[in-house]
C-alpha cells in the first residue's frame, strides 16, 4: 500500500510556474484564429526586436568613451521613469494579471509578489528592457570585478522596473478602474508631449553648450538612484572604487526589497478592502432645465434627416462622456498644439507642421465601431441597405470634422503666427485639410475592414488582448496611405518653394480643401458596401472587449 500519495497530494503547489504558464497561455491564444493578429503581433515582435539590438549595439559602441557613464547611467533612470508612469497613462499592461481580479482566490501575497513578479518578465517590454542592460553593461564593465558588477546588475535593473510598474500600477488599481480615475489618463496627452518637448530642448542645447560633458553632474546624482543605481555600480567597480560599487549595491538591493514590500502591502490591502466603486451616489440632483435647453440648441444645428443628426450626436456624447475617447481626444488635441508650437518657439518650427496636428485628430476616424463595443449590435438592426452604412459612416466623419477642421484652422493661424509665416497660412492649412480629409477616407476604410474591441472594463487595455500590435499597425499603415493620397499636393507644395513661386501657394488652400472633401467622400463610398456585408463580423470583433 503506497502512502506516499497523500502527503505529496498535501504538499503546497509553488504559484510561479503556474502564472508563467498562464502569461505563456495567454500570449498563444490570444494570437489563435487569426492570421492577421499573428502577422500583426510577430511583425511588432520583430521591429522590437530589431529596436533593441540597434539599442544594444549603440550602447555597446560607447564602450571606452569618457562619458559613456553619463549617458548609461541616464538612460537606465528614464527607463526607470518610463516603467513607473507609463502603465498608469498608457494602458499597454496585461489586465488578465490584474490582481484585482484575483481577490476571490485563497492566495497568500508573498507568493503571489513572487509569482506577479515572474511572470510579468515574460514579454516584449521585458525583453527589450533586458537588452537595454546588457548594453548598458557592456558599455561600462572593465576588468574582473567590473564584469562581476555587470552580471549583478543586469537583473538588478530589470527586477527593479518590472516591480516599479506593479508596485504603483497596484497602488492605484481602485483609482485607474473607476471612471473618474479613467478621466486621469486626460493628462497624458499633456505629460507625455511636454516631457517630450522638454528632452528636445534639452538635447538642442546639450549639443550647442559643451556636448555629452554637461551630462556629468546630473549622472553623479542619478547613479545613487535605483534601479540606475545598479548601473552607477558597475561604472564604480571598473574604476576600482569597491566600496562606492558596495555601496550602491546595497542601496539598490535595499530599494528593490522596499519596493516589494510596499507591493506586498498595497496586495493585501486590495485583497481585504472591500470596492465601492459599484456604489451609486446618493447625492441630490440640481436643476437641470437651463442646461437641457441649452444642450437642445445645440443638438439642433446638426442636420435633421433621421439619421445624420443622430449618429454625429451620439458620436459628439462619446467623446464628452467615455472615459477612454475622451482621454484619446484630448491627448490628440493637446500633442497637435503642442509640437508644432514648440518647434515654432524653439526657432526651427515651418508652418507646414500643423500637418501633424491634423494627423493627429484624422487617426480619430479609424477603429469607428470599436467604441460602440456590443452595443453595435443596435447600430446593426439600422443598416439594411449600403445607403443605410454610407450615411451612418458620413454622419461619424461628420461629427469629426465640426470639430477638426476648425481646430486645425485655429492652430495653423497659432504657428503661423509664431514663426512670422503669414504667407503661407493658405498654403498650409489646404495641405492640412488634404491630409485630414484623406485620413477620414483611410479610417473609414480601416473601420469596415479592420475593427477591434475597446475593453470596456479596467484602465490597462485599449484594445482587446491579441490586438494591440494589430492597431498599432493599422494606424501607421492609415498615416502612409493618407500620405501617398495627398502625394499630388504634397509634389504641388513643394514645387510651388522649390521654383520660388511663394506667392502661389494660396492656392492650395481651394485645392487642399476640394483634395480632402473628395477623398473623404471616395473613402466612405468605398467603405460603406463592406460595412454593409460584414455586420456579423464587425459585431463579432468589437465585442471581444
Amino acid at each position: 500500500m503506497n502512502t506516499a500519495a497523500p502527503a505529496s497530494a498535501s504538499a503546497p503547489v509553488s504559484l510561479t510556474p503556474i502564472f508563467v504558464r498562464l502569461k505563456l497561455s495567454l500570449l498563444r491564444n490570444g494570437l489563435k484564429g487569426s492570421s492577421k493578429r499573428k502577422a500583426a503581433y510577430f511583425g511588432a515582435l520583430a521591429f522590437a526586436l530589431a529596436a533593441a539590438f540597434l539599442v544594444t549595439l549603440g550602447l555597446a559602441l560607447l564602450r571606452g568613451n569618457e562619458h559613456a557613464n553619463a549617458v548609461v547611467v541616464l538612460l537606465a533612470a528614464v527607463l526607470a521613469l518610463g516603467w513607473t508612469f507609463m502603465p498608469l497613462f498608457f494602458p499597454t499592461g496585461d489586465e488578465t494579471l490584474d490582481p484585482s481580479r484575483l481577490v476571490m482566490l485563497p492566495l497568500r501575497p508573498r507568493p503571489l509578489v513572487r509569482a506577479l513578479l515572474v511572470s510579468s518578465l515574460v514579454g516584449t517590454g521585458p525583453l527589450f528592457t533586458l537588452c537595454l542592460a546588457v548594453g548598458s553593461a557592456i558599455a561600462l564593465a572593465h576588468g574582473a570585478a567590473g564584469t562581476v558588477a555587470a552580471v549583478l546588475a543586469v537583473p538588478l535593473l530589470l527586477l527593479g522596473c518590472v516591480a516599479l510598474a506593479r508596485a504603483v500600477a497596484t497602488a492605484n488599481v481602485r483609482l485607474l478602474t473607476s471612471r473618474k480615475g479613467r478621466d486621469l489618463a486626460l493628462l497624458s496627452g499633456l505629460v507625455i508631449a511636454v516631457g517630450a518637448q522638454v528632452v528636445n530642448f534639452a538635447g538642442q542645447r546639450l549639443f550647442q553648450t559643451g556636448g555629452l560633458e554637461r551630462l556629468e553632474p546630473a549622472a553623479e546624482i542619478v547613479r545613487w538612484l535605483p534601479p540606475a543605481s545598479a548601473i552607477g555600480m558597475v561604472d564604480s567597480a571598473s574604476e576600482g572604487a569597491y566600496g562606492t560599487a558596495a555601496a550602491q549595491l546595497a542601496v539598490t538591493l535595499a530599494a528593490l526589497a522596499l519596493l516589494l514590500r510596499s507591493w506586498e502591502r498595497g496586495l493585501t490591502k486590495l485583497m481585504v478592502t472591500p470596492d465601492g466603486s459599484t456604489i451609486a451616489a446618493a447625492k441630490p440632483k440640481g436643476p437641470r432645465g437651463a442646461n437641457a435647453a441649452g444642450g437642445a440648441r445645440s443638438w439642433s444645428l446638426l442636420p435633421d434627416d433621421g439619421r445624420t443628426g443622430a449618429v454625429a450626436q451620439r458620436t459628439l456624447r462619446y467623446i464628452v462622456r467615455d472615459p477612454k475617447t475622451k482621454s484619446t481626444w484630448v491627448s490628440a488635441l493637446v500633442v497637435g498644439a503642442i509640437i508644432p508650437a514648440a518647434n515654432a518657439l524653439q526657432g526651427t518650427g515651418s508652418v507646414y507642421l500643423v500637418c501633424f496636428a491634423s494627423g493627429m485628430l484624422g487617426v480619430q476616424m479609424y477603429n469607428q465601431f470599436g467604441q460602440d463595443g456590443s452595443a453595435f449590435w443596435m447600430v446593426a438592426q439600422t443598416l439594411s441597405s449600403t445607403r443605410d452604412a454610407y450615411r451612418e459612416l458620413r454622419a461619424r466623419a461628420l461629427a469629426l470634422a465640426l470639430i477638426t477642421v476648425p481646430y486645425t484652422a485655429l492652430v495653423t493661424a497659432l504657428t503661423a503666427a509664431l514663426v512670422g509665416d503669414w504667407p503661407g497660412f493658405a498654403g498650409a492649412l489646404g495641405l492640412a485639410l488634404a491630409l485630414l480629409g484623406s485620413m477620414l477616407c483611410t479610417g473609414a476604410l480601416a473601420s469596415a475592414r479592420f475593427p477591434y474591441s475597446i475593453p470596456t472594463e479596467g484602465a490597462f487595455k485599449n484594445v482587446a488582448p491579441g490586438q494591440g500590435a494589430l492597431a498599432w499597425m493599422g494606424i501607421f499603415g492609415g498615416l502612409l496611405s493618407s500620405a501617398l493620397i495627398c502625394a499630388p499636393l504634397i509634389a504641388l507644395t513643394v514645387y510651388l518653394h522649390v521654383a520660388d513661386h511663394h506667392s502661389l501657394t494660396w492656392i492650395l488652400l481651394p485645392l487642399g480643401t476640394a483634395w480632402g472633401a473628395l477623398a473623404t467622400w471616395a473613402g466612405l463610398r468605398l467603405a460603406a458596401p463592406t460595412v454593409a456585408r460584414r455586420l456579423p463580423e464587425i459585431l463579432l470583433a468589437v465585442s471581444k472587449g
